[in-house]
């Protein structure tokens, strides 16, 4: 609020950038999420389609990159390092707190084995490619 700047610059394209970028990569996940639950064949099956295949949670990690287009737009102003709050208290709440944690014990008391297995397989919070089914296994005897 107290940035200096009269025009908007580079770091402040990169933040309305991200801003776009992290509001229609939360918007996807949660339409293709949607999809998946509509259908009742999917009943008691963990959604891997779109960017859940990358990320067992993309609506988190797209909610924690929208807190890095407010750090983006700060730059230059006097205080702007105070911004990086935002996305380490995100973080901290996904992964310690409200997020993942609660979650992800749902999900495991609803699914079972089939989500044990995306456990093993997909990203916890980056978007990155999916590890071969099976794959942490331990196959010798």
């Amino acid at each position: 609020m107290t940035n200096p700047r009269q025009v908007i610059g580079g770091w402040g394209a990169a933040g309305v950038l991200v801003w776009l970028a992290a509001v229609v990569g939360e918007a996807l996940a949660d339409r293709q999420l949607a999809a998946f639950r509509a259908d009742p064949a999917n009943r008691g099956r963990t959604c891997r389609v779109g960017l859940w295949r990358a990320s067992r949670h993309p609506n988190y990690f797209f909610e924690w990159v929208h807190w890095w287009s407010y750090v983006l737009l700060a730059v230059g102003s006097p205080w702007w390092a105070l911004t990086l709050v935002g996305p380490a208290l995100m973080a901290f709440f996904l992964f310690k707190v409200t997020g993942i944690p609660a979650t992800e014990a749902q999900a495991l008391a609803s699914r079972g084995e089939d989500y044990r297995e995306y456990q093993r397989t997909t990203s916890a919070f980056i978007p990155w490619f999916p590890k071969k089914r099976g794959a942490g296994r331990d196959t010798a005897r």
